[in-house]
């Protein structure tokens, strides 16, 4: 299973957004291709733990949120198309430097050879393994990155 933690897959990923230009369409969803990258950025700086950020697991997570996870991680398949991005990771300016938002998420990308969050806890799936951190955060760029036919 592809992991975000597996040298390969985190240059794979890095090729495939720099492919990402001004012609990049959305495939489904609502975002823009500056909103997907930015949504994208912030994501992983979240899972990777930049700028301090606070992990507390809804109420719904905690209900179901353990099922709902080993279901998405248990094989190849990718993330379903329109999934919701959550609230806090959605994305309200429309315009942005693109070129910067890619080299940004690229730079978290390569992160995550360093990675070490101990206090992770995911909104909705509440505590993960590393390996189940490391094969959602794959599925979670590849999803954005088939959205934008990358």
């Amino acid at each position: 299973m592809k992991t975000i933690f597996n040298k390969m897959v985190q240059d794979e990923l890095i090729d495939r957004i720099k492919t990402l230009d001004e012609h990049s369409t959305g495939q489904w969803g609502k975002m823009n291709l500056y909103q997907m990258t930015k949504h994208c950025t912030m994501w992983d700086e979240w899972v990777l733990g930049k700028n301090n950020p606070t992990y507390k697991q809804t109420f719904l997570g905690w209900m179901f949120g353990g099922r709902v996870l080993k279901g998405m991680v248990k094989d190849d398949a990718p993330l379903k198309r329109n999934m919701p991005a959550g609230k806090m990771h959605t994305v309200k300016e429309k315009v942005g430097n693109l070129e910067a938002q890619k080299k940004i998420w690229a730079d978290l990308i390569a992160d995550y050879k360093q990675y070490s969050n101990p206090n992770f806890v995911h909104d909705f799936f509440g505590k993960m393994t590393r390996e189940e951190i490391g094969i959602l955060a794959y599925k979670h760029s590849d999803h954005h990155l088939r959205q934008f036919g990358a």
